[in-house]
């Protein structure tokens, strides 16, 4: 079973990815801010984090530069996932290494979905 680390601020936003996720067999789980999501995913060791940029505490960029400066952090797969679009996106963003960029807006919690079993190979037809 492929592991999922959700780093969502927005409460309902976040319970709807974790269900979806889940509903669909991943384990999954799930952080407030990029501090608690740091917490989770050392712990956790997730497949593909789905990570929020605008979060209290500690945004997402700023998690992702943590996270990427440690040995394990460095390849694990990071889809943005926010409503910020890639123009006003945080500058460091760029040189971390991101999978892909999505803005939620845009795309259903099933597309989300479709796309993390894509990155993570996942063939499901």
């Amino acid at each position: 079973m492929k592991k999922i680390v959700v780093v969502e601020d927005e409460p309902s936003i976040q319970q709807l990815y974790v269900y979806k996720l889940e509903n669909d067999g991943f384990e999954v789980r799930a952080a407030s801010n990029g501090q608690e999501g740091l917490a989770v995913i050392k712990g956790f060791e997730p497949d593909l984090i789905l990570l929020d940029l605008r979060m209290p505490v500690m945004s997402g960029d700023v998690m992702l530069e943590k996270l990427r400066s440690t040995d394990w952090g460095s390849s694990v797969r990071v889809v943005v996932l926010t409503n910020i679009s890639k123009d006003e996106a945080p500058r460091n963003l760029r040189f971390l290494s991101v999978d892909r960029y999505i803005v939620k807006a845009h795309h259903t919690p099933s597309q989300i979905v479709a796309i993390v079993e894509e990155i993570l190979g996942l063939n499901k037809t």
